[in-house]
């Protein structure tokens, strides 16, 4: 099951996620790169029945998890928008870009 967080992706408020794969984070804006849809088919969940790729819920894409690749659906050779993670102890940090800022980020003048 993977975690969903929200972010600010351009002018509007979004949904990222984060899943664990092989011991490693992995965290993805929550949006289908064939056509701007959320991809989990129930809260959460990312996974197609193997464990094994990241599905589209909508379209079926199938995408690795570690790199976001789409390997098979109408996207192939497309990527999810991949999201910098680290993990310290229990906690798991996301590195804001410039596409996408944390949802109570505010730039000065």
């Amino acid at each position: 099951m993977a975690l969903r967080f929200p972010v600010r992706f351009g002018a509007r408020d979004q949904v990222a996620f984060v899943v664990r794969f092989k011991e490693r984070t992995h965290a993805y804006l929550n949006q289908c790169a064939h056509i701007p849809s959320e991809m989990d088919w129930q809260p959460g969940q990312f996974f197609d029945l193997s464990g094994l790729y990241l599905i589209c819920a909508t379209h079926g894409a199938l995408y690795l998890p570690e790199s976001g690749l789409c390997i098979d659906g109408p996207c192939v050779g497309r990527s999810l928008l991949k999201i910098e993670t680290l993990e310290q102890g229990d906690s798991i940090y996301w590195r804001p870009n410039n596409l996408i800022q944390p949802i109570s980020f505010s730039k000065q003048a």
